[in-house]
């Protein structure tokens, strides 16, 4: 009996001894996902409704009579606007996981959690869904679907499908962790990071107009779909058969696309790139452009290209500005000079006015006609400006769930009208 006591006490001393290894303990928050089928819950998130109010505001899009106001991930709000001075919001697109869309010949390409969705808007009073083109852009991956994450000190993922599973929850549970193991999730001396995605008036009449934060563009046959790396791009000359073209990888944080000519400017975290697409289906790499961490839309016209960088928060350090570069040797693309700016976002030009969406400062409009030099022709100010597009007769501006009109008056521009969404 003795015999046995003296073994258990051992046993005890060993477990408690091993235990001590990894010791101390305390209680944390352990968040794992709550997983849906994907193919159940993309058909769920698709359908034409009623208006509704707007909940945050996102891009915007020009195509005959209408506009097109991106609702970030929930979808987009169509305003009827042949009458600008008293625009109409007739219809919401729910089609949540979408940030973007391009549109040719009454057909709607868009974004939803990667997939590539194509809509027919031949009867605006009858809009549906075409085709779904599953993982076209970027394939499903835990971080899409836009659940608020748990306060939690552990996430824990599992063994998620990430073709087939969408994350649309969380389950948090106290359980008890050892420090050493809560304080090694700060050590990332060993972590791998790895990439994990793969103007107008030169358009035909029968594709429309995005503003300078796009990530779609429309030239001829082609749609060019900027994701975090690549440029995706897809054959569609035949609707009904749209052909998936390989992916041109360009560099980590690629955030926007604009063309001019048959040349591609693609705006980066770190930097200009530009492409040509002489064969469009393999656009390729002529030069880029450099500058600190910021976000970066870009728009071209003739030999200089017009870059707002927003620095800080999380879009880097670089100096918030206007930043003219001359791309007259488009292989060497050369910094002219840089323009103050409080938080720009998007901007836009037509003819010798350049708009430029300076956040919470307003709408500032330039006169461009001695660039790089630019002078400050207005100010609207009092307004929040995300982007613009520089319509024929008109200028389109979104900010903070507005849609602003402005009409053109000889060298300056005037409030049209607006409407609250």
């Amino acid at each position: 009996m003795r015999n046995i006591y003296f073994v258990l006490c051992v046993i005890a001393s060993l477990a408690l001894v091993s235990c001590d290894d990894d010791g101390p303990y305390e209680d944390y928050l352990v968040a794992r996902p709550i997983l849906q089928d994907a193919v159940s819950f993309k058909a769920e998130a698709v359908a034409v409704t009623e208006p509704v109010p707007i909940v945050s505001s996102g891009k915007i899009y020009a195509y005959g009579d209408f506009i097109f106001v991106n609702d970030v991930n929930q979808g987009f709000h169509v305003i009827d606007n042949q009458d600008p001075v008293n625009p109409e919001s007739i219809a919401f697109i729910k089609l949540e996981g979408n940030n973007d869309i391009s549109i040719k010949d009454d057909k709607i390409y868009a974004d939803s959690y990667g997939d590539l969705v194509i809509i027919d808007i031949s009867d605006i009073n009858n809009i549906t869904i075409s085709s779904r083109i599953v993982n076209a852009i970027y394939n499903n991956d835990v971080w899409l679907y836009d659940t608020d994450y748990p306060e939690a000190d552990f996430y824990e993922y599992g063994d998620i499908d990430y073709d087939k599973d969408i994350v649309v929850g969380w389950e948090v549970n106290t359980e008890r962790r050892s420090v050493k193991e809560y304080e090694a999730r700060f050590d990332c001396s060993d972590c791998v990071f790895e990439n994990v995605a793969e103007d107008f008036d030169n358009q035909s009449p029968a594709t429309g107009q995005g503003g300078s934060l796009a990530r779609f563009k429309i030239i001829d046959d082609y749609l060019y779909v900027v994701d975090y790396s690549d440029i995706n791009i897809f054959d569609i000359a035949d609707v009904e058969n749209v052909k998936v073209l390989d992916d041109v990888q360009v560099a980590w944080d690629i955030e926007t696309i604009y063309s001019q000519g048959d040349i591609l400017f693609i705006g980066g975290a770190q930097g200009m790139y530009i492409y040509g697409i002489e064969n469009p289906e393999k656009p390729e790499f002529i030069s880029e452009f450099r500058h600190g961490t910021a976000c970066d839309p870009v728009v071209v016209d003739g030999d200089y290209a017009y870059v707002t960088l927003k620095g800080g928060n999380f879009c880097g350090t670089a100096e918030s500005g206007l930043y003219i570069v001359d791309i007259s040797n488009l292989e060497n693309p050369e910094l002219k000079v840089i323009y103050p700016m409080s938080g720009p976002n998007g901007l836009g030009i037509k003819g010798d006015t350049l708009f430029v969406c300076d956040g919470s400062a307003g709408l500032k409009v330039y006169d461009k006609s001695d660039a790089p030099n630019i002078s400050l022709i207005n100010t609207f100010e009092d307004i929040v400006a995300y982007d613009v597009i520089p319509l024929s007769s008109s200028l389109l501006m979104i900010g903070e769930g507005t849609l602003y009109q402005y009409e053109y008056v000889n060298n300056d521009i005037r409030l049209l009208s607006t409407l609250q969404l």
